[in-house]
This record gives structure tokens, C-alpha cells and sequence, in this order.
């Protein structure tokens, strides 16, 4: 994995990096893997805009990705990596000894034709799948499941990991990699290893049109519109709108917390840095 660096041939090229992959296969997905997906809009069922600057884009396809690692004590061998264009991390093609083929999300570091495994007594190996029971502590572990069974919900972006920092009782402590703490139940699995692609944050688009090609559109300060669409609008010239940043609806932006589930508010032992 490296990153291209384009020469200033024109004026968008100047700042443009990319990432370049040299270990993909050219083969086809399967196309059991594969559906269609409905561009994203930003607006609801009443045709109204609920999420702003989104629209248009690079018309994308589904890849089936399996979260959940329930074939178990079945070998897989990797067979192909893969761009994901609904992801930033890459998606790797598992084959499985029966013939069955599916996606996972790509550890960082692992390689063509290297083997996989789901288990309960897997070896401590990247990329295997495992209860939290069984992986030691101080692991780097991503894909967790928030409720056994259900499939992997955290650190699935590029370049993630969470630690394993303790067991007690039927739960274990994970640090994420927001820096907060919480405790998962032992009996939800996850993956061992760090997720790939971690030099995606050094990608720079550079130009307006290729964050158009990834639907999304323009995005416009608050404090350029008029104070009738957004509280911090208006003023005589360039004023920074005399208040704390906030949305249009008033909502401030900048370390308010908005998160309300009181149902799993004990499982947070730490919260994320503002």
C-alpha cells in the first residue's frame, strides 16, 4: 500500500493523493455477493431533505458483507481484496473449504491465499474470529459485537482498533479507539487484528469535483447565510456569528453530547474525548 503523490499537470492535480494498491486480484466479484443500492438523496419519505449537502455521486453496488463469522470451524483462505466504494476500509473474499465464498472487512497486513478461521478455540491468529472469552488481553481487536450472535457493530472503519484491557464476571473492558472504555458481554465475538487501509486519511481529493463524484455536495458556513436560516447568520460583513458553533436548529456542534440510551449508559466506564 502506498500513496501516489500526482504531478501538477493542472491545477486540481497539484494537491491530489491516492491510494495504490499493488496486491489485488483481477478477478470478477461473485455476483451472489453483489445487489443494487439505491442512491442516497438525503431526504425522507415525504421527499423532504432530512440530511443535508448529500445527492448525486458515482452510481455504487452493494457488496454482502458477513459481520456476523458464523461458519464455524470451517477454514477460508483469502482469494481476493477488494475496494468497497460504500467503505473506506477494503473488503477481503473469503473461500471456504465447502465452496461457500463471502465478504469480510480486510485486516490490516493479511495477503493473498492466507487462511481464516472462526471458532471458539481458534489460534490467536489474524484475522480469525473468536469469543472475547478467549482472546488474551492487551489483544488488538476489531469487528465487535455489541450482543452475541448479532454481528460485529464497532471499529469497522479503516485503519481501527480497539484493546482488550480486562475480564471480569461475564464481560470484558475495551478501550475504543475514541479513547472511551466500555464493558461487552464475553460472549460476543470479534476479530483479531487491526482493520487495513490505514493510510486512507492521507488521501486529499483535490478538487471540488471528484467529493462530487462521492455525492457530496457543496457544504455552506453558517455564517454566510441570513440570520432567518441559521443562528449564527447575518452581521455587517465577515463576523465569525457572536455565539457558540451550533446547527441550523440550534443544537451546538462542538463537544455537546447528544447521545440518550439510558439502557446501556453503565456499560460506559469512560466516555471519548470531547
Amino acid at each position: 500500500m502506498n500513496i501516489k503523490i500526482y504531478k501538477p499537470t493542472t491545477s486540481s492535480r497539484r494537491m491530489m493523493t491516492n491510494v495504490i494498491h499493488k496486491s489485488f486480484n483481477k478477478s470478477k466479484s461473485p455476483k451472489k455477493l453483489i445487489k443494487g443500492k439505491k442512491s442516497i438523496s438525503g431526504r425522507g419519505n415525504n421527499g423532504r431533505i432530512n440530511m443535508r449537502f448529500r445527492g448525486g455521486g458515482h452510481k455504487k453496488k452493494l457488496r454482502t458483507i458477513d459481520f456476523n463469522r458464523n461458519k464455524l470451524g470451517i477454514l477460508a483462505k483469502i482469494i481476493n481484496i477488494e475496494y468497497d466504494p460504500n467503505r473506506n476500509a477494503k473488503i477481503a473474499l473469503l473461500q471456504y473449504i465447502d465452496g461457500v465464498k463471502k465478504y469480510i472487512i480486510s485486516p490490516k497486513n493479511i495477503k493473498l491465499n492466507d487462511t481464516v478461521i472462526s471458532d471458539k478455540n481458534t489460534p490467536i491468529k489474524l484475522g480469525n474470529n473468536l469469543q472475547l472469552n478467549y482472546i488474551p488481553l492487551g489483544s488488538h481487536i476489531h469487528n465487535i459485537e455489541l450482543k452475541p450472535g448479532k454481528g460485529g457493530q464497532l471499529v469497522r472503519a479503516a485503519g481501527t482498533y480497539a484493546q482488550l484491557m480486562s475480564k471480569e464476571k461475564s464481560y470484558a473492558t475495551i478501550k475504543m479507539p475514541s479513547s472511551e472504555i466500555r464493558m461487552v458481554h464475553l460472549k460476543c465475538c470479534a476479530t483479531l487484528g487491526q482493520v487495513g487501509n490505514d493510510k486512507h486519511e492521507l488521501i486529499k481529493l483535490g478538487k471540488a469535483g471528484r467529493s462530487r463524484w462521492l455525492g457530496k455536495k457543496p457544504h455552506n458556513r453558517g455564517v454566510s447565510m441570513n440570520p432567518i436560516d441559521h443562528p449564527l447568520g447575518g452581521g455587517e460583513g465577515k463576523s465569525s456569528g457572536g455565539r457558540h458553533p451550533s446547527s441550523p436548529w440550534g443544537v451546538y456542534t462542538k463537544g455537546h453530547r447528544t447521545r440518550n440510551n439510558k439502557r446501556t449508559q453503565q456499560m460506559i466506564i469512560k466516555r471519548r474525548k470531547s
